[in-house]
Protein backbone atom coordinates (compact mmCIF):
# COMPACT_ATOMS: atom_id res chain seq x y z
CA UNK A 1 0.00 0.00 0.00
CA UNK A 2 1.33 2.87 -1.19
CA UNK A 3 1.48 6.07 1.52
CA UNK A 4 -1.36 9.15 1.07
CA UNK A 5 2.00 11.55 0.10
CA UNK A 6 3.83 9.22 -2.32
CA UNK A 7 -0.13 8.32 -4.12
CA UNK A 8 -0.93 12.46 -4.26
CA UNK A 9 2.56 12.81 -6.16
CA UNK A 10 2.01 9.81 -8.60
CA UNK A 11 -1.91 11.00 -9.08
CA UNK A 12 -0.30 14.76 -9.73
CA UNK A 13 2.72 13.30 -12.08
CA UNK A 14 -0.08 11.26 -14.25
CA UNK A 15 -2.81 13.90 -14.74
CA UNK A 16 -1.82 15.52 -17.04
CA UNK A 17 -1.99 12.20 -19.32
CA UNK A 18 -5.13 11.22 -18.11
CA UNK A 19 -6.21 14.79 -18.90
CA UNK A 20 -5.15 14.64 -22.15
CA UNK A 21 -6.79 10.91 -22.87
CA UNK A 22 -9.84 12.16 -21.46
CA UNK A 23 -9.44 15.01 -23.64
CA UNK A 24 -8.98 12.87 -26.98
CA UNK A 25 -12.08 10.89 -25.82
CA UNK A 26 -14.74 13.65 -26.02
CA UNK A 27 -13.17 15.04 -28.69
CA UNK A 28 -13.64 11.62 -30.43
CA UNK A 29 -17.12 10.68 -28.75
CA UNK A 30 -18.29 14.68 -30.16
CA UNK A 31 -17.32 14.55 -33.71
CA UNK A 32 -20.22 15.49 -35.68
CA UNK A 33 -18.64 12.31 -38.28
CA UNK A 34 -19.17 9.86 -35.54
CA UNK A 35 -23.01 11.00 -34.99
CA UNK A 36 -23.77 10.91 -39.02
CA UNK A 37 -21.80 7.43 -39.48
CA UNK A 38 -24.19 5.86 -36.60
CA UNK A 39 -27.17 7.73 -37.99
CA UNK A 40 -26.58 5.98 -41.47
CA UNK A 41 -25.44 2.49 -40.51
CA UNK A 42 -28.74 2.99 -38.18
CA UNK A 43 -30.79 4.00 -41.88
CA UNK A 44 -31.75 7.19 -40.31
CA UNK A 45 -31.75 10.52 -41.73
CA UNK A 46 -32.14 12.96 -39.31
CA UNK A 47 -30.27 16.92 -38.77
CA UNK A 48 -27.15 15.62 -36.75
CA UNK A 49 -27.58 18.35 -34.19
CA UNK A 50 -30.76 16.89 -33.25
CA UNK A 51 -28.92 13.53 -32.60
CA UNK A 52 -27.69 13.72 -29.14
CA UNK A 53 -30.80 15.31 -27.66
CA UNK A 54 -32.43 12.33 -29.10
CA UNK A 55 -30.18 9.80 -27.60
CA UNK A 56 -30.29 11.61 -23.92
CA UNK A 57 -33.98 11.71 -24.06
CA UNK A 58 -33.85 8.03 -24.74
CA UNK A 59 -31.86 7.09 -21.77
CA UNK A 60 -32.65 9.92 -19.27
CA UNK A 61 -36.43 10.88 -20.28
CA UNK A 62 -38.49 11.95 -18.79
CA UNK A 63 -36.49 15.08 -19.12
CA UNK A 64 -36.84 18.69 -18.80
CA UNK A 65 -35.39 21.09 -21.54
CA UNK A 66 -32.83 22.29 -18.71
CA UNK A 67 -31.81 18.91 -17.48
CA UNK A 68 -31.11 18.17 -21.60
CA UNK A 69 -29.47 21.73 -21.70
CA UNK A 70 -27.05 21.03 -18.98
CA UNK A 71 -26.13 17.17 -20.12
CA UNK A 72 -25.52 18.71 -24.25
CA UNK A 73 -23.62 21.33 -22.60
CA UNK A 74 -26.00 23.73 -24.95
CA UNK A 75 -27.96 26.62 -23.48
CA UNK A 76 -32.14 26.21 -22.87
CA UNK A 77 -33.41 27.92 -26.14
CA UNK A 78 -31.21 25.71 -28.54
CA UNK A 79 -32.30 22.85 -26.80
CA UNK A 80 -35.62 23.95 -26.75
CA UNK A 81 -36.06 24.33 -30.60
CA UNK A 82 -33.89 21.14 -30.77
CA UNK A 83 -36.65 19.23 -28.85
CA UNK A 84 -39.56 20.70 -30.51
CA UNK A 85 -38.12 19.33 -33.50
CA UNK A 86 -38.12 16.18 -32.30
CA UNK A 87 -41.82 16.51 -31.31
CA UNK A 88 -42.26 17.53 -34.86
CA UNK A 89 -40.94 14.35 -36.18
CA UNK A 90 -42.72 12.24 -34.13
CA UNK A 91 -39.24 10.74 -32.05
CA UNK A 92 -40.17 12.71 -28.85
CA UNK A 93 -43.28 13.78 -27.20
CA UNK A 94 -43.48 16.58 -23.87
CA UNK A 95 -45.87 15.54 -21.17
CA UNK A 96 -46.08 17.23 -17.66
CA UNK A 97 -43.67 16.49 -14.95
CA UNK A 98 -44.87 14.17 -12.67
CA UNK A 99 -42.95 16.17 -9.81
CA UNK A 100 -43.61 19.79 -11.13
CA UNK A 101 -46.73 20.15 -12.18
CA UNK A 102 -45.17 23.89 -13.70
CA UNK A 103 -42.30 21.63 -15.67
CA UNK A 104 -42.85 19.79 -19.10
CA UNK A 105 -40.77 17.29 -19.90
CA UNK A 106 -39.81 15.07 -22.80
CA UNK A 107 -40.32 11.80 -23.54
CA UNK A 108 -39.31 9.26 -26.25
CA UNK A 109 -42.04 8.07 -28.17
CA UNK A 110 -42.42 4.58 -29.69
CA UNK A 111 -41.16 6.06 -33.00
CA UNK A 112 -38.14 7.29 -31.51
CA UNK A 113 -37.73 3.94 -29.67
CA UNK A 114 -37.35 2.41 -33.18
CA UNK A 115 -34.74 4.99 -34.04
CA UNK A 116 -32.52 4.99 -30.72
CA UNK A 117 -32.92 1.06 -30.94
CA UNK A 118 -31.46 1.28 -34.56
CA UNK A 119 -28.04 3.62 -32.88
CA UNK A 120 -28.16 1.65 -30.52
CA UNK A 121 -27.30 -1.20 -33.03
CA UNK A 122 -24.96 0.95 -34.69
CA UNK A 123 -22.98 1.63 -31.89
CA UNK A 124 -22.92 -2.11 -30.71
CA UNK A 125 -21.14 -2.79 -33.90
CA UNK A 126 -18.67 0.47 -33.87
CA UNK A 127 -17.66 -1.07 -30.23
CA UNK A 128 -16.94 -4.49 -31.70
CA UNK A 129 -14.52 -3.12 -33.84
CA UNK A 130 -13.11 -0.78 -31.31
CA UNK A 131 -12.66 -3.44 -28.90
CA UNK A 132 -11.12 -6.31 -31.30
CA UNK A 133 -8.91 -7.61 -29.58
CA UNK A 134 -8.68 -6.56 -25.96
CA UNK A 135 -8.89 -8.95 -23.46
CA UNK A 136 -12.42 -9.85 -21.53
CA UNK A 137 -10.27 -8.43 -18.57
CA UNK A 138 -8.85 -5.38 -19.57
CA UNK A 139 -12.32 -4.72 -20.73
CA UNK A 140 -14.07 -5.77 -17.83
CA UNK A 141 -11.59 -3.25 -16.30
CA UNK A 142 -12.16 -0.20 -18.57
CA UNK A 143 -15.62 -0.63 -17.80
CA UNK A 144 -15.36 -0.62 -14.04
CA UNK A 145 -13.34 2.14 -14.05
CA UNK A 146 -15.16 4.51 -16.35
CA UNK A 147 -18.03 3.66 -14.15
CA UNK A 148 -15.90 4.88 -10.83
CA UNK A 149 -14.50 8.02 -12.87
CA UNK A 150 -18.01 8.76 -14.05
CA UNK A 151 -19.14 8.37 -10.14
CA UNK A 152 -16.73 10.58 -8.90
CA UNK A 153 -17.15 13.51 -11.46
CA UNK A 154 -20.80 13.65 -10.61
CA UNK A 155 -19.94 14.20 -7.06
CA UNK A 156 -17.12 17.16 -7.73
CA UNK A 157 -18.85 20.33 -7.41
CA UNK A 158 -21.02 21.02 -10.75
CA UNK A 159 -20.55 17.60 -11.34
CA UNK A 160 -24.23 15.98 -10.88
CA UNK A 161 -26.53 16.82 -14.12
Amino acid sequence: MLSEEVCSTQIKSALPGLHRSLMDIVGAINRPELDQAMLEMAGLSLEPALFTPLVLIAKFGPIGVVNLAGRVGRDYTTVSRQVARLEELGLVSRQISLTDRRMREAVITQKGKIATDAINEAREQIALTLFQGWSRDDFDQLVRLMRMLADGLNKTPGGSA
